[in-house]
């Protein structure tokens, strides 16, 4: 038999449901703090009031009262970092949707070439730029070629036709004899 290594023996793994448990006691016991900083109300309320603002605020103090594990000797020293931004979340009604958004290079570049080519396709439609006019140029003479080209159909077709005539009048000429 083949055995493991020694790191992996005491592995022991926590239920969601005891995480669970130690997230709404470490709430509660936030919210008794709090309470006593206020002025001590909140020890002599009612426990039943207790659990009900537990299930009714946990989704609006989930984001309040989340902080972050510190790591470390983070929760012994205060560390003022000015390079380091603080994550803030912000709630929907927080967003400024109305206000003037800032565009990124790329973003802005990408607009302005957008921008670039529908100017030069109006100017290409109106025929203004150079590619236009050669294209226009190419047209007249292709309409030429095939003008004569029909003009030459419409002749030798007349011709046919009038050769065919001919012989039918031979033909009948001849048969009435």
């Amino acid at each position: 038999g083949r055995k493991g290594g020694h790191k992996g023996r005491a592995r022991q793994y926590t239920s969601p449901e005891e995480i669970d448990a130690q997230l709404q006691a470490e709430k509660q016991k936030a919210r008794e703090e709090e309470e006593q900083e206020e002025g001590g109300e909140g020890a002599t309320g009612d426990p039943k009031k207790e659990k009900k603002s537990l299930d009714s605020d946990e989704s609006d103090e989930d984001d309040e009262d989340y902080q972050q594990k510190r790591k470390g000797v983070e929760g012994l020293i205060d560390i003022e970092n000015p390079n380091r931004v603080l994550q803030t979340t912000k709630k929907v009604t927080q967003l400024d949707l109305d206000g003037p958004k800032e565009l990124s290079r790329r973003e802005r570049e990408e607009i302005e070439k957008q921008k670039a080519k529908e100017r030069y396709m109006k100017m290409h439609l109106a025929g203004k730029t150079e590619q236009a006019k050669a294209d226009l140029a190419r047209l007249a003479i292709i309409r030429k070629q095939r003008e004569e080209a029909a003009r030459r159909k419409e002749e030798e077709r007349k011709a046919k036709d009038e050769a065919a005539m001919a012989g039918k009048r031979l033909q009948s000429l001849s048969l009435n004899k």
